[in-house]
This record gives structure tokens, C-alpha cells and sequence, in this order.
């Protein structure tokens, strides 16, 4: 007879199993034939596996399959449509996680690659490198709530010298449809889709290189969607003046604010504890939909006073602590890149065409978001009232 922990751990398997057949379910009916069907569940088993490396071989090594050839062929030329696989996960990350207060959070990350051949690959600036590195860069939109966070879309940033090339990008199998666009522009293609998408969200945040384009805040703000982005100390603001709006700089509004306005708060949680800041926001010229408004928000660094400025947009009676919530949600999108990375394989791939790379991806987005979903039951109040019950 097993032991009540021992009988608790046999239920949890049981039920991590069951919980993944049933995503996959949702998925099987993208694949037309029973073999790629069956191989996507064994490719999101391995993605989940303790499997060190999660490229073909060791993939198909752990799915009892003698060669990658399988798991080659679903990502290069299976008949599937990897993005609406990438609506299913956006559908189930919005059924389990979703809360009309969430916030999208937009991000890009990096995948270091040597050579010249794998798409998009060029030296270019990455974040998760810190420095100019050859690599590619994929831009995401992250879900966040306070049940819990997992990505719902990513487009693969493609240069410009890629783009001029279009016998490199026929090589590496790009859509002749697909031109050039910066990452703002594939920020606002995600942000439509989930918009139009219905999907429950209040808010979006995101760092300097998207704050930072005005056109991409004038959008969101023309579609409703309430805002708080990162903006440098240089970004041009449109403050109310005695004759007409007046532009200046978001640090020298900053340095208007007497001290005594500042508040000390926290951004969230992080590794050591609360992240605390001291916080202050101006008004900037009043928007033209009523009962809304627009503020400059700083984050003063408490150890060596560096500023953080953001521009925002939301509901006038929005309070500054509201504010300071949605900027720290952007920190999720960071910690969401470390566990897809370290417990999925998102960048343990080694496809280097354009179907290749969006199936994988997909795919790996997939497996974290089943992990949230499942850690989000595991902590969920009624589980643990179920739990003090038992």
C-alpha cells in the first residue's frame, strides 16, 4: 500500500500526464497525418524531459527513435502551420492564466549562432549576450497576471541585409512576402493579433527600444490600450503649456519635481527581495479621449539616484502605485526567457531555416507555457484549500 506522499507524487505525475494530453489535443488537429500528430507530443515530452541538450538527436534519443531523421522532418517539412499552433498557446495561456488586469509585455532576446547561414544571423547588438555578438534576435510578447506568466507569440527579426538579399532569404526559405521590419513594427503585428485576438489584457509594457518609437505608442494609444513604456532621458514630451502643448525633454521634466514629491516603492519582487525605488510622475499634455491621461513616470534608484523614465497612458484616475506595477512587470518577460531557455531548450534548436525556426520556437513556447499553466494549478488557492482539507 503506498504511503500518503508517495500516493500524492504517483497524482501528480498522473496528472502532469494527462494535463499535457490534453494540450496536445488541442494542437493534433493542426497536423493533417497520424506521424507528425503523434511526433509533436514526443517532440513537447522531450522539450519537458530531463534532456540536456534538446536538439534532433537527443530528442529523437529520448522519444526511442534511432535517428533525428523524425524529429528533422517535423521542423522542416511536416505539414503543419506553426502559427496556428502559436494561436492554440496564445488560446490556452488566456484560459489558464488570464485576468482583464494583465499586462503584455514586449521583449526581444537573442540566440547566439556561428556561421552566416542560420536566418536572420548577422552581428548585431544582443541583450542576453551584453554585447554586439553573432546572433539572432527574436521579439516576443509575453502574458502576465497575477496567476501567472508564459509567452503567447514571437516573430524573428530579419535585417536589412537580409531582406536586400532575397536569393539568401529564398535559401534560407523566408516567405517572399516578408520585407523588412524594426522590432517596434513586429511588436505592434503581435500586439494586433492578441487585440484582435480578444485577448483580456489592460495594459502593455515594454523597454526603450519600443518606448522609445513614437509611432508605436501613438497606435496603442489610438487602439485604446493603456500603456507604460520605457523611454530614454532624451524622449521628446508633449507637456500642457499657457499657449499650446510645449515639447522638452523627459529629464528636464524630471528635474522640475521637487524632492519632497518623490515615493518610495516597490516594483516587485525579485531574487533578493522587494525591488524598491523611489517613484514620481508628471503630467504630460492632455489626450484627447476623455476621463484618460498621459504622465511621465521616473524610477529613482535608491543606491546612486540613476533615473528611469516612462511614458504612459491610461485611465486619469489610475494611481502611481498602478503605474509602478505594470513598469515591474516587465522583469517577468526576463525571468520568462531564463526558464524557457534553461527547462524547454528555446534556443537549444539547430535549424537554420525560417519554418524550422518558428516551428521550434512555437513548440518550446509551448512546453513553457504548459509548465506556468501547471505550476499556477499547483499554487492556486483552491488547490490549496483542497490540500488543508485533505
Amino acid at each position: 500500500m503506498l504511503e500518503a506522499d508517495e500516493a500524492a507524487d504517483v497524482d501528480e505525475v498522473q496528472a502532469w500526464a494527462a494535463g499535457l494530453q490534453a494540450l496536445h489535443a488541442r494542437i493534433a488537429g493542426r497536423f493533417v497525418r497520424a506521424e507528425p500528430r503523434r511526433r509533436a507530443l514526443a517532440y513537447l515530452r522531450g522539450l519537458l524531459g530531463n534532456v540536456p541538450r534538446k536538439n534532433g538527436w537527443q530528442l529523437a534519443e529520448h522519444a526511442g527513435e534511432r535517428t533525428p531523421d523524425g524529429m528533422q522532418r517535423l521542423l522542416a517539412t511536416a505539414d503543419w502551420d506553426p502559427d496556428l499552433v502559436r494561436d492554440d498557446l496564445r488560446g490556452y495561456v488566456v484560459e489558464h492564466l488570464g485576468d482583464p488586469g494583465a499586462v503584455l509585455v514586449v521583449d526581444e532576446t537573442g540566440f547566439l549562432k556561428k556561421g552566416t547561414t542560420s536566418v536572420g544571423v548577422q552581428r548585431q547588438y544582443s541583450g542576453t549576450a551584453g554585447k554586439v555578438d553573432n546572433c539572432q534576435l527574436g521579439v516576443f510578447v509575453a502574458y502576465a497576471s497575477y496567476k501567472g506568466r508564459a509567452f503567447i507569440d514571437r516573430e524573428l527579426y530579419l535585417p536589412e541585409g537580409w531582406t536586400s538579399d532575397r536569393p539568401r532569404c529564398r535559401a534560407a526559405r523566408v516567405p517572399e512576402q516578408v520585407g523588412f521590419r524594426t522590432k517596434p513594427q513586429l511588436a505592434r503585428v503581435m500586439l494586433e493579433r492578441a487585440l484582435d485576438a480578444g485577448v483580456s489584457a489592460a495594459w502593455v509594457t515594454a523597454d526603450e527600444a519600443y518606448g522609445g518609437n513614437p509611432a508605436l505608442r501613438a497606435w496603442l494609444e489610438g487602439r485604446g490600450v493603456w500603456h507604460v513604456l520605457a523611454v530614454k532621458c532624451t524622449e521628446p514630451l508633449s507637456v500642457d503649456g499657457a499657449t499650446g502643448p510645449v515639447r522638452t525633454s523627459a529629464e528636464q521634466l524630471a528635474v522640475g519635481v521637487p524632492g519632497e514629491q518623490w515615493v518610495t516603492c516597490s516594483a516587485g519582487h525579485g531574487a533578493k527581495g522587494r525591488r524598491l525605488y523611489d517613484w514620481i510622475r508628471v503630467g504630460l499634455a492632455t489626450p484627447a479621449t476623455a476621463g484618460m491621461a498621459r504622465w511621465l513616470l521616473v524610477r529613482r534608484r535608491r543606491s546612486d539616484g540613476e533615473l528611469a523614465f516612462y511614458a504612459c497612458y491610461g485611465p486619469a484616475a489610475t494611481s502611481l502605485l498602478g503605474l509602478v506595477r505594470v513598469a515591474g512587470t516587465r522583469w517577468a518577460v526576463e525571468e520568462g526567457f531564463e526558464q524557457a531557455k534553461g527547462e524547454v531548450g528555446l534556443d537549444h534548436y539547430e535549424v537554420r531555416k525560417w519554418p524550422g525556426w518558428y516551428r521550434h520556437i512555437t513548440l518550446a513556447l509551448l512546453a513553457h507555457a504548459f509548465l506556468a499553466v501547471t505550476r499556477a494549478k499547483a499554487t492556486s488557492p483552491e488547490r490549496a484549500k483542497g490540500d488543508a482539507a485533505a
